[in-house]
């Protein structure tokens, strides 16, 4: 990965797995371009970056993405790789059930979630080198009906559905690929402000076989094994790290501990 180029889309402080990834990506060799939502987070994040380059681009605003892929083209750059870490959804009402779920809400997780992935790899797409790879952040299941959760596991069904349509739309003329990591439950800034996510995550910890949550550096490190050669023959996947939580819902301990009067 030395002295190639990647876009990392969504670091917001230090724990987020947007900055872990562009760390990572650095520690090789590589070069990073970060990208954040606006000029508060630019200036929020600059120290933390050291002086990185920086761009603000608003997702759910069209201008905004052709714009960023303007600025990059006159700054010369080639994209050998690009990091989607972005998702919203407006709990400023707490978590409601499902079926109470508002259309504007559900419409703006999906725009900013899932839609976004689109639009910017179609605005970056004359960047992109012939074999460059594109991954974004998922969950480690869209299936389950978790209520800490609210509406965006089926937002997340759609990022990841609409890879095998990215990965077959830019197959046409080159060997793009697109993946996701499905992260199991992380301790990040935006997830502590999900209603009960917290529980959720403590709860986590007990179906996790080793007992200790996934922490970001471990996403983080399956995002660059992604944008690697070393993954050229996978395209289309969500790569699932949950430290086998999904295995392990019928632990005997947890079984007894449940039951217990």
């Amino acid at each position: 990965m030395a002295e190639k180029s990647f876009l990392v889309m969504g670091v917001a402080n230090k724990k987020s797995v947007a900055y872990e990834v562009g760390r990572q990506i650095e520690s090789l060799g590589g070069k990073v371009l970060y990208v954040v939502r606006n000029n508060n987070r630019r200036e929020s994040v600059s120290k933390l970056l050291q002086g990185k380059p920086i761009y603000v681009c608003d997702v759910e605003n069209q201008t905004e993405i052709d714009s960023l892929a303007v600025q990059l083209a006159a700054d010369n750059i080639r994209l050998s790789g690009l990091v989607h870490s972005i998702a919203y959804a407006n709990y400023s009402e707490g978590i409601k059930p499902f079926h109470e779920t508002e259309r504007a809400s559900f419409l703006q997780a999906v725009d900013i979630s899932a839609f976004s992935l689109i639009a910017i790899s179609r605005a970056v797409k004359p960047l992109l080198l012939y074999n460059s790879s594109v991954v974004t952040i998922g969950i480690s299941t869209t299936r389950m009906a978790s209520e800490s959760y609210g509406y965006m596991a089926p937002v997340k069904a759609a990022l990841d559905s609409s890879l095998s349509f990215l990965a077959k739309s830019f197959s046409k003329d080159s060997e793009v690929r697109f993946n996701s990591v499905g992260a199991g439950l992380l301790k990040t800034s935006s997830s502590a402000g999900i209603p009960g996510y917290v529980d959720a995550y403590l709860f986590a910890e007990k179906v996790i076989p080793r007992r200790r949550a996934v922490k970001t550096e471990e996403v983080a490190s399956t995002v660059v094994f992604l944008l690697s050669p070393r993954s050229s023959g996978i395209t289309a996947q969500s790569i699932i790290v949950d430290a086998g939580m999904s295995v392990n819902y019928f632990d005997r301990q947890l079984i007894s501990e449940t039951l217990r009067p």
